[in-house]
């Protein structure tokens, strides 16, 4: 058997072409211009390149970007003024603070601070709250990209099997309740988890989102089954440099899985796109208009 390689980036362009054409259709019909504000606290690398990602892609798709760019060494108190301000902002539908923060920087109280209705990240207690009580919430980004990609591959999750290996409030605690959701039956697996290749053997679809690279071996894997690598990890390389890797060994996982998302070019191509999904959404219920058709 020889998977078949998921193709998050023709999955996402499809998709940040639907947000356009839905921005476009709210602007004419209700004079709405969705707008997305993300603030980036520091220079870390990593940071400034998702950072000038989400601000092509948001003028891309015809919404209005605001970049907010603060040193690594600013008071927490500045940092709550400015989300305070954003939060009153009409022109802002979307807040996004881009993590990690300084150690200076209480994460948790940033993340409380942003406005509900406007966190795009969906990390919010309430949106968070409501999610994991199947109500209707923004849903952070790279779970709900998890989804979108698994259903390119099945047209409906109920009764399936799926393990997400991985328990943290970006990917893994989300995806477990967007999977309960579909119907599917989930088992959460995690440092503490014993026997995690027979448990991940039985998954019809498998979550890897542990941050551990090439951990899923092909032989853990279930012939078959749907693989989703959340992982983005770096390992040497023949040259001398690095190369990036998930945390599924994808070569070997290419011989028993049925579909698999490549890395790069899977899940991280959706996470900005399902932020523009989430972005054009919060627009729509703050002016009180129909969810969009995305």
């Amino acid at each position: 058997m020889t998977a078949r390689i998921i193709d998050g980036k023709a999955i996402a362009s499809k998709l940040r072409a639907r947000v356009a054409d839905e921005v476009a259709r709210v602007k004419r019909d209700h004079g709405l211009m969705p707008g997305l504000a993300v603030v980036l606290v520091g220079n870390d690398p990593a940071s400034e390149i998702y950072v000038r990602s989400k601000h092509t892609q948001t003028q891309a798709a015809g919404m209005a970007s605001f970049e907010h760019r603060l040193p690594a060494d600013v008071a927490q108190a500045d940092l709550l003024a400015l989300i305070g301000k954003l939060n009153r902002d009409a022109n802002v539908h979307g807040i996004l603070v881009q993590l990690p923060l300084p150690k200076s920087i209480h994460t948790e109280t940033i993340i409380n601070a942003v406005d509900p209705a406007k966190d795009v990240d969906g990390l919010h207690p309430n949106n968070a709250g409501r999610l994991a009580s199947g109500f209707a919430a923004l849903s952070p980004c790279t779970p709900l990209g998890c989804i979108i990609l698994t259903r390119s591959v099945h047209a409906s999750l109920e009764g399936m099997n799926a393990i997400v290996i991985g328990r943290s409030n970006l990917v893994g605690r989300p995806l477990l309740q967007l999977l309960l959701n579909e119907n599917a039956t989930v088992t959460i697996a995690h440092s503490r988890s014993r026997d995690l290749p027979k448990l991940t053997a039985r998954a019809d679809l498998v979550y890897a989102a542990v941050g551990k690279p090439e951990l899923v071996r092909g032989s853990w894997i279930k012939p078959g089954a749907t693989v989703i690598d959340v992982g983005m990890n770096r390992l040497p390389a023949a040259d001398g440099k690095t190369r990036p890797v998930g945390d599924v060994a994808f070569i070997e996982a290419l011989d028993v899985a049925g579909a698999i998302t490549p890395v790069p070019g899977g899940v991280g191509q959706m996470t900005v796109a399902c932020l523009l999904v989430n972005t054009l959404r919060a627009a729509c219920a703050i002016a009180g208009l129909p969810k969009p058709a995305v």
